[in-house]
C-alpha cells in the first residue's frame, strides 16, 4: 500500500492532500484539542491553518510512515519525529489510530483474496499474491490482474497501491518500489542485470545496516558487485548459511512459496518514552506504563488465540544500548498478570541506574490456545500473587525496581 498510515488519515482529512504530513507518536492534548474544537461538523472542514505542525513537537516519538509531499524533504519512515521537524518544520503531524489501520488492512486483503486466493500477509499494509493459477493471471506478464487488484482496492478503499509482478517473491517485493505510488512493475528474469543489478544492496529484503556496512568494507555496494563475488568467498566472510543466501539472491534466486497459513514466532509491544525516565524517580509512570504493555500483549494473544511459553523484556538506555531478558514459563499463559509477573522477574536481571528510553514487552515460544489442552487463564497469577512480586522487585541492589 503507498504509505498506508498517511493514506488512511488523508481520507479522513482530505484537505491534507498534496502538503508534508508525517504520521507518528501517541495521540497527543493538541490532537484532542483540534477534534473536540470541531464539534460536531466533519473532520474535512478543520481549517489546514489549526493543525499541529512538527516544529511545534517535542518528544521521543518516530516516524511511522509520512507523506510523499513530506519525503521529498528528506522525511522518513523509523525517523525521529525531532530530526524530521529540523528538516521539514512546516509539516502537518498526527497520531497513528490503530484500529483504524487495522479496519483498512482487512479490507484490502478481503478485496485482493477474492481476486486472487492465493495470498501471504507481509504486515499490516503488505502481501504477497500468487497469480499463476488465477484465471487471466498470466495476460500481459500480469499486469492486466495487477490492474484489476488495483482498481478493485481503490474502490473497496480509495486507497492507492503498487505492484511489483516477478517470477519470484525475491524479485516481486523488489519490483513493487520502482513505480511508486499506484505504479505497476513487472519484471522478467531477463531484466536482472540491467534493473536489479544496479541497485544497492540493501534493496534486498534481508540485508540490514549491519550487513550491507560489512559489504561496504569489502568494496561490494551494488548487487551487481555482490553476484560477481564467488559464492566461497561469501560464505568465509558471513557464514554458510548466509553468504549461500547472499550468492543466491544477488543472482535473482527465490524458491520460496506464498504460504497462506504461517505461524507468529512471537508477539511484542514497545514504547518509546517522550523523555527519559528513572526506575526510582519515575516508578509509578514506569509501572503503568509497563502495566500497560503486558495487558497489551495478553489482548493480541488472546484476540488470535496463542498462548506463550516465553516472556521477555526489552529496555533501551539513554546512551542507546539495548539490553533483553527472557523468562520461561512452567505452563504456557495469555493472562495479563501472569505476564506481568514474569516480566517483573526479567526486571530483576538488568541494571537500573540509568535512565530509560524505552520499554518493550515480548510473548514467544507461542502454540495454539486450543492445542495445549491448558486453561491459561487459570494458570495466571492471582492479584494478591502479583501485588506482592511487585513488591518483591524493590529488593534489586542497583536501583528500585518499577
Amino acid at each position: 500500500m503507498d504509505a498506508f498510515f498517511a493514506s488512511v488519515e488523508l481520507l479522513r482529512y482530505p484537505q491534507l492532500k498534496g502538503l508534508p504530513v508525517v504520521i507518528g507518536g501517541a495521540r497527543r492534548a493538541v490532537d484532542e484539542a483540534l477534534r473536540a474544537a470541531q464539534g460536531e461538523r466533519a473532520l474535512r472542514f478543520i481549517p489546514v491553518a489549526d493543525f499541529p505542525r512538527l516544529k511545534d513537537y517535542v518528544g521521543r516519538g518516530v516516524i511511522t510512515t509520512a507523506s510523499y509531499a513530506a519525503r521529498q524533504f528528506g522525511v522518513g519512515s523509523a525517523m525521529g519525529l525531532m530530526k524530521a521537524a529540523r528538516l521539514c518544520p512546516q509539516a502537518i503531524v498526527l497520531p497513528v489510530d490503530f484500529d483504524e489501520i487495522r479496519r483498512f488492512s482487512r479490507l484490502f486483503k478481503r478485496t485482493i483474496a477474492e481476486i486472487a486466493p492465493l495470498v501471504q500477509d507481509r504486515g499490516v499494509d503488505e502481501v504477497y499474491i500468487d497469480f499463476t493459477d488465477v484465471p487471466g493471471g498470466q495476460r500481459e506478464g500480469g499486469r492486466v490482474l495487477a490492474r484489476l487488484i488495483q482498481k478493485s482496492i481503490f474502490q473497496a478503499t480509495g486507497l492507492t497501491c503498487s505492484v511489483g509482478v516477478a517470477p519470484n517473491k525475491l524479485l516481486a517485493k523488489m519490483a513493487s518500489e520502482f513505480d511508486k505510488p499506484n505504479g505497476i512493475s513487472v519484471l522478467h528474469e531477463a531484466d536482472l542485470q540491467s534493473r536489479i543489478w544496479p541497485l544497492a544492496c540493501r534493496k534486498i529484503n534481508g540485508i540490514g545496516p549491519k550487513a550491507d556496512e560489512k559489504l561496504a568494507a569489502l568494496g561490494i555496494h551494488t548487487i551487481g558487485e555482490l553476484a560477481a563475488q564467488d559464492r566461497q568467498f561469501l560464505v568465509a566472510r558471513f557464514g554458510k548459511s548466509t553468504g549461500a543466501w547472499m550468492h543466491e539472491v544477488a543472482w535473482g534466486r527465490d524458491s520460496s512459496p506464498v504460504v497462506m497459513e504461517s505461524e507468529p514466532v512471537s508477539m511484542s509491544r514497545e514504547t518509546t518514552f517522550e523523555r527519559d525516565l528513572h526506575a526510582v524517580r519515575d516508578k509509578a509512570e514506569l509501572g503503568a506504563i509497563f502495566t500497560r504493555l503486558c495487558e497489551q500483549v495478553a489482548a493480541d494473544l488472546q484476540r488470535k488465540g496463542y498462548v506463550a511459553k516465553t516472556i521477555g523484556l526489552k529496555l533501551r538506555y539513554d546512551d542507546f544500548r539495548s539490553v533483553t531478558r527472557d523468562q520461561t514459563l512452567a505452563v504456557a499463559t495469555d493472562d495479563g498478570r501472569a505476564i506481568r509477573k514474569a516480566a517483573g522477574q526479567c526486571l530483576k536481571r538488568v541494571p537500573l541506574a540509568q535512565r530509560l528510553r524505552l520499554l518493550g514487552v515480548r510473548a514467544g515460544a507461542l502454540a495454539k490456545f486450543e492445542s495445549t489442552g491448558v486453561n491459561a487463564s487459570s494458570q495466571a497469577a492471582t492479584p494478591t500473587a502479583l501485588s506482592q512480586a511487585a513488591t518483591d522487585l524493590t529488593t534489586n541492589t542497583t536501583a528500585s525496581l518499577f
